[in-house]
């Protein structure tokens, strides 16, 4: 069973964190991108990005729950860092 969760932050520039995220992590894990979506390939599970009318939209799966948690952490917090000119937080759900 796949467990996920997501996370929702409003801005005008979802693009600009699809892209710095992607290629953050492209040097380490599999990665592919565009302006609309991003799929992130951790050995943990995935990490995805979706550009929506308001904002961007962030979700992670994994297969068991230490993973899930992992992903979030590590997603959240390269996500707060390359977002540090908004100081977006995300809350996961």
């Amino acid at each position: 069973m796949t467990l996920t969760a997501s996370a929702h932050v409003t801005t005008a520039t979802p693009a600009r964190y699809i892209t710095r995220l992607c290629k953050h992590f492209a040097h380490r894990v599999p990665v592919s991108y565009d302006e609309q979506q991003g799929r992130i390939e951790f050995d943990l599970g995935l990490g995805l990005l979706r550009a929506e009318g308001d904002g961007l939209s962030l979700a992670v799966e994994s297969q068991n729950t230490e993973g899930l948690e992992r992903l979030k952490d590590i997603v959240g917090s390269h996500f707060v860092r390359v977002a540090w000119q908004e100081e977006l937080t995300l809350v996961w759900r």
